[in-house]
């Protein structure tokens, strides 16, 4: 069916209810403006993917004369100085509409627009313009930057379209023509990868640092990219406190105005829990929209949950006993926990969310929480999480979602006695199913999987561990993938700037921003494996350091 004005309607409406969203981009953020490009390219992403939802929108072309166009200003991207025979945002669409059919030519386009005057009707196009009218148009009146946004928004709508199973002129290429063209053969050289690494850090950080805002007002004379700009500074360089990252910022920044280190300090302060947290997942959303754009990548797979220290803390905590709560590991230290959960296994393990541990916390309540956050994103398969989340009630919270899990668990008396047994007789894995108790005469029902570690240190019962799951014990294999999430969190841990502060929400914003640089950096080593070699290997071939300093260099966000 062709789309309506109210099914029109139902889209706008959908996206105007999505809270981890602005629509129009440029109103998200002060990055951006009416003339900015990454904004018109991420509106074009937002609303595709809205549209082809709906039943009623079947083809690519409508799609096309109904993305709004009006509130962008492409004055700044047109080298024609005099008067036009036509407006921008008219040539835009038609440019648009030629790539994503796949013309190599305008002939085709002249011939559609010949054929289809109900399209430029639509489009209040008076006259189709000529072959050689359209040629110079896109060679002489468009800006470069401008030629690519349409061939990155023309992908976008092709992939979008594809995903929602609607038919499409054409395959969409999974990368952009510019990086294909400049594509080596395999094996890169160092500076090869480096060169293309530049690049894309400079498009991901355009996705996903915008998410991020101070919310100071207007009039202000430090822009606030320096304030992102400083808190990856502070990441680039290990132990390093504000105040001292601030007074060498101002020397290694080619910024005019770079902010002191209390003024940093106290405008993170005066963000929320809730805002930290609603941005962080508006960056990631943003991250993933990018990195979906490959084959390489799928929105779906293996998350694990875990929880992970600060460094012990040896202050006084008095009056904040809620926040530093001590250690896993039930020592005489004290230190903020911090939790998140992470695609790991093949996917590319970026952080999906993170969340702050205070007192009173359930475990139940983190990984339901922290699931909430993951599917609005990403469609999640299976669940791993350490011995700490053994508890029936999350388990049977796991199945009720649908969700395959893997937990280690704690082995009690009855699990001693079997890996005893089991010991007695030299047998290395021993499966059976188990009820665990919910209460009100209501149960889980589990798989207990009992696995003999290699070149045990140990000669009695603990040569064995016992797992549970909800699935075939082929899903064991798959809890290796777990000590990934331990590997990100140094690496994470590695990218946070040094505080002494007890501010509960400075602390939790050191730690998301980590885990943004963290997922920015592993998102740039798959864009970079893919357009250089076609496939991606899960070992990085480009450094964090690399990545974080044209992160830096490239954007002057963060």
């Amino acid at each position: 069916m062709a789309p309506t004005r109210e099914s029109r309607g139902t889209v706008f409406q959908q996206i105007a209810q999505l809270s981890s969203v602005d629509w129009p981009t440029y109103e998200s953020s002060p990055l951006f403006d009416r003339s900015s490009l990454p904004a018109l390219e991420s509106d074009i992403r937002l609303v595709a993917e809205t549209w082809f939802q709906h039943d009623d929108h079947e083809g690519v072309d409508p799609f096309v004369h109904a993305v709004p166009l009006a509130y962008v200003q492409f004055d700044a991207h047109d080298r024609y100085a005099g008067s036009t025979s036509y407006e921008m945002a008219t040539l835009f669409r038609l440019f648009l509409l030629k790539e994503c059919h796949g013309w190599d030519h305008e002939t085709p386009l002249v011939e559609y627009l010949t054929q289809h005057p109900d399209f430029c009707d639509v489009i209040r196009l008076d006259s189709v313009p000529n072959q050689s009218t359209l040629w110079r148009s896109w060679h002489h009146r468009f800006t470069p930057e401008l030629q690519d946004t349409v061939e990155t928004a023309a992908r976008t709508i092709l992939i979008k379209a594809q995903n929602a199973g609607v038919s499409v002129p054409r395959e969409p290429e999974r990368q952009s023509r510019r990086h294909r063209d400049e594509r080596t053969e395999s094996n890169p050289d160092d500076q090869t990868v480096l060169e293309q690494a530049e690049a894309v850090t400079e498009q991901v950080s355009r996705v996903a640092f915008p998410a991020f805002s101070l919310d100071r007002g207007e009039g202000c004379e430090i822009h606030e990219n320096a304030y992102w700009d400083l808190q990856t500074y502070l990441g680039l360089r290990e132990n390093l406190a504000v105040n001292e990252g601030a007074r060498s910022f101002i020397h290694e920044s080619n910024r005019e105005r770079t902010p002191l280190g209390h003024a940093h300090r106290e405008h993170v302060r005066d963000l929320s829990i809730k805002q930290i947290r609603e941005m962080y997942h508006q960056a990631v959303g943003r991250l993933l929209d990018r990195v979906a754009e490959t084959e390489e990548f799928f929105r779906a797979g293996i998350v694990a949950i875990d929880i992970t220290e600060d460094d012990p803390f040896t202050g006084d905590r008095t009056g904040h006993e809620d926040e530093i709560i001590g250690t896993k590991e039930k020592t005489n230290e004290y230190a903020y926990q911090w939790a998140t959960v992470q695609f790991v296994g093949n996917a590319v393990p970026i952080v999906l969310d993170a969340r702050p541990v205070r007192k009173g916390d359930t475990r139940k309540e983190i990984v339901e929480d922290l699931l909430d956050s993951a599917e609005a994103l990403v469609h999640v398969d299976n669940v791993l999480m350490d011995r700490e989340f053994d508890s029936q009630h999350i388990l049977e919270m796991l199945s009720q979602r649908g969700l395959s899990y893997v937990v280690p668990k704690r082995m009690q008396t009855s699990e001693k006695a079997q890996a005893k047994r089991l010991l007695k007789k030299g047998k290395d894995r021993y499966e059976t199913d188990r009820k665990l108790h919910l209460g009100d005469n209501e149960w889980h029902s589990t798989t207990l999987i009992y696995r003999r570690k290699e070149n045990s240190e140990h000669t009695d019962h603990r040569q064995y561990s016992v797992f549970m799951t909800n699935r075939k014990s082929s899903l064991l294999s798959e809890y290796g993938y777990r000590w990934e999430i331990e590997s990100g969190y140094k690496s994470i841990k590695r990218f946070m700037g040094a505080t002494t502060s007890k501010h509960f929400g400075l602390r939790f914003f050191y730690f998301a921003f980590a885990c943004l640089l963290y997922s920015v950096w592993r998102a740039v080593d798959l864009l970079v494996q893919v357009q250089l070699t076609g496939e991606y290997e899960h070992s990085p071939i480009i450094t964090a350091d690399n990545t974080l300093t044209l992160v830096k260099k490239e954007t002057g966000i963060g």
